[in-house]
């Protein structure tokens, strides 16, 4: 580990002595690309930094420790040591999950799908709160959202909506929020006071480019028809309501929220192709979803994911047994203390699937030597 921080560490000075220089003052492409890297690995360094200035301390107060008489200055010299050296597991532990591999997808764009489960017209309403959620959320992070498709069911509430959510990193941050959301709540149409349960699935998708999927003409089939609202009745004049159907995995999208056909099929493909990457991935993670199962779940929208129960002013997520008081805010879009601690699961599980598979490869070399018998 220390070898390859040592390496990333002379990266990022020559990164330094580039950015600076000369010869990439005219060329900005050269530049952009460089602070891109620098940016990247910063952290690291940073964190590494940190972690030697701890280690020449340790040294420090070892030294002393050999050298000194005096008994006072070697017990607080102990005392000392004894802090340094969890300091210095900490960082350490923290640059292992610095150094693991980052998801392919982490800094793709988001495809949002929210849909009304059981429940009623009252699943419909909460998915239009948890839409307000994620909206007031992506504000709070500078991130840029687009809707769609929507569509109204009922009293106001959504019976689906799909939005596209761009900014960075967007995907590692809310890849964790697929799954079946449950509200525990009053409806508004109760007039006894009962509390009802009702559930609505989030799907997570990472935005699709075409170079990720490659989707052949002859493979998808284009409806085109006039856009309906509320009741069926027609809303224009126009057939510039698109279906496209992917005739291989039977995926079937509908945009019609805008007035331009051309507009909403260029949407239609978008969600396309990000349900297409998603399912491929699913397909392929899927002989293999019970060994690499992690902490924070599989994502499957079929599994249920958090509790929002208004009674009690709580939500909890079910995967790392998180329960905060604080339901109002985390509606206003304060999902950063929850999305924190599902990513340090998934972090800290991620580094223990990477030891557990360097250690089982360390008993596979010694075993394979061992059957080679003794070197002569």
């Amino acid at each position: 580990m220390y070898q390859k921080l040592d390496s990333i560490e002379k990266r990022f000075e020559e990164l330094n002595n580039l950015m600076s220089g000369s010869s990439v003052k005219y060329n900005q492409e050269d530049f952009h690309r460089y602070a891109k890297e620098h940016s990247e690995i910063s952290k690291i360094v940073n964190k590494y930094r940190e972690l030697k200035h701890v280690l020449s301390q340790i040294d420090d107060d070892e030294k002393l420790l050999r050298d000194e008489e005096d008994s006072d200055l070697k017990e607080l010299a102990e005392l000392e040591l004894k802090e340094l050296k969890e300091k210095q597991n900490q960082l350490e532990h923290e640059l292992k999950i610095l150094l693991t591999p980052i998801d392919s997808e982490d800094k793709k764009n988001v495809i949002l799908e929210i849909r009304a489960g059981t429940g009623g017209e009252e699943a419909a309403l909460f998915a239009l709160d948890l839409f307000r959620m994620y909206s007031k959320y992506c504000e709070k992070q500078g991130f840029k959202m687009e809707v769609l498709s929507g569509h109204i069911r009922g009293v106001g509430g959504f019976k689906e909506v799909i939005l596209s959510i761009s900014g960075k990193d967007i995907f590692s941050r809310l890849k964790f929020e697929s799954g079946t959301h449950r509200v525990q709540r009053i409806p508004i149409t109760e007039a006894s006071g009962r509390v009802h349960t009702s559930a609505v699935t989030v799907a997570i998708l990472p935005e699709a480019e075409e170079v990720d999927v490659d989707i052949n003409d002859n493979d998808i089939r284009v409806d085109v028809f006039r856009s309906s609202g509320p009741g069926g009745q027609s809303v224009n004049t126009t057939d510039s309501a698109v279906r496209i159907t992917h005739v291989p995995t039977g995926i079937v999208v509908t945009c019609q929220d805008e007035k331009s056909q051309h507009k909403n099929k260029a949407k239609a493909m978008k969600i396309l192709r990000a349900r297409i990457l998603d399912e491929l991935k699913r397909n392929q993670q899927a002989d293999i979803s019970q060994k690499r199962k992690i902490q924070v779940g599989s994502g499957n929208r079929s599994e249920r994911i958090r509790t929002y129960n208004f009674p009690q002013g709580r939500v909890t997520d079910h995967r790392i047994n998180l329960t905060l008081y604080k339901l109002e805010s985390i509606m206003e879009g304060e999902l950063d203390e929850i999305i924190e601690k599902l990513t340090e699961a998934y972090d800290l599980e991620r580094l223990k699937n990477i030891e557990d598979k360097n250690t089982n490869l360390d008993k596979n070399k010694k075993t394979s030597n061992s059957l080679l018998g003794p070197k002569r």
